[in-house]
């Protein structure tokens, strides 16, 4: 059984750690930021859900390379 394909799925699977620590880190600032100016809720709000889906989207992509490499190895 060749690992390099397992090793490669491993760091492509890596690039939902980062999404992780993304969507954490704009949680925070969005709840600072909502509790100095309350009246921006709306205006910030949309920002934050555009931000989290782009952070998301590059972990899904991250865990599709992943199994599309998984699955190579297999056939």
């Amino acid at each position: 059984m060749d690992y390099v394909y397992l090793i490669a799925a491993g760091f492509a699977v890596m690039s939902g750690l980062g999404a992780g620590i993304g969507i954490g880190l704009a949680t925070g600032r969005t709840s600072e930021a909502i509790a100095r100016q309350p009246e921006a809720s709306g205006k910030i709000m949309t920002v934050f859900f555009l931000g989290i889906a782009l952070a998301e989207a590059t972990a899904i992509y991250g865990f599709v390379i992943a199994i599309l490499v998984v699955l190579k190895q297999i056939n």
